[in-house]
């Protein structure tokens, strides 16, 4: 009988940490932010394209085409 009176007490000093992680949590914005991450993916801008597929740097700074023209 004595082990249950244990475990109960071992179970809320669980409960109680889990708690506190959750109050910490959010007290420091970690659930602010709900809207853009799932967003963010679809408007993500792409990044400048530094060299072209002949390796070649790419001078333009609008190179999407991948296609470069170097003197």
């Amino acid at each position: 009988m004595s082990v249950i009176i244990i475990l109960l007490g071992a179970s809320l000093l669980v409960a109680i940490f889990f708690l506190a992680a959750f109050i910490w949590s959010v007290r420091n914005g970690q659930f602010e932010d709900n809207f853009s991450p799932a967003h963010r993916m679809l408007f993500e801008t792409k990044p400048n394209e530094s060299t072209c597929s002949t390796g070649n740097a790419c001078t333009n700074s609008n190179c999407k085409s991948r296609i470069c023209q170097h003197n």
